[in-house]
């Protein structure tokens, strides 16, 4: 039992990424936001990131690749996670935990910066708050989401959706793709 249990995870999980690489519209999307986040970058703004639990996990991944490097020698680029626990604490403490992401952009991001928004529901009130914050100041938003794409996909520049309604460990899974491949792109385009 326990052997067909991990064996169906990985038949799963190449059921959903097969499903998704199939759809053209979906490698569409993540051009168009790899082209997005490269013309930010070369106008000089910063790439923002935000998550809740697994998903902020991706959002500091996604920007320590882009502060560090990814494959190939490079700059570093201007990415920041929002993540920072005595910064959520706080926030969360003063103004809520819907608060803690938009705060953060309300403060720091200006015109022309982007934001990667990061829910496997794309319901997840402090992600939307972020970005209703986000195209308040002219900030460009990049959605990952799951399942319908929830409310966050009205709220993108671009969304990339994983359309998966089982549980948020598929879906993750596609983003963690999708960020590596937007990364990879970056770097191809940016040296």
């Amino acid at each position: 039992m326990s052997i067909k249990l991990i064996k169906n995870n990985f038949i799963e999980a190449k059921q959903l990424l097969d499903h998704f690489i199939n759809d053209e519209k979906n490698l569409e999307k993540i051009a168009q936001a790899g082209d997005l986040l490269v013309q930010v970058f070369k106008n000089g703004g910063t790439a923002f990131s935000c998550g809740n639990g697994g998903s902020m996990c991706d959002a500091i991944h996604f920007a320590e690749e882009l502060t560090g490097k990814f494959r190939e020698e490079r700059m570093a680029l201007p990415a920041i996670a929002i993540s920072d626990s005595g910064y959520l604490s706080c926030v969360g403490n003063d103004y809520g935990y819907d608060e803690i992401f938009a705060r953060f952009i309300s403060g720091v991001a200006k015109k022309g910066d982007v934001l990667l928004a990061i829910s496997t529901s794309g319901n997840s009130k402090n992600i939307l708050r972020a970005a209703e914050v986000a195209k308040d100041k002219g900030v460009f938003v990049i959605g990952l989401t799951g399942k319908d794409g929830g409310k966050l996909a009205n709220l993108c520049d671009v969304e990339i959706r994983v359309p998966h309604n089982g549980y948020a460990d598929r879906i993750q899974e596609i983003h963690i793709k999708i960020i590596h491949s937007l990364i990879h792109y970056i770097e191809e385009k940016i040296v």
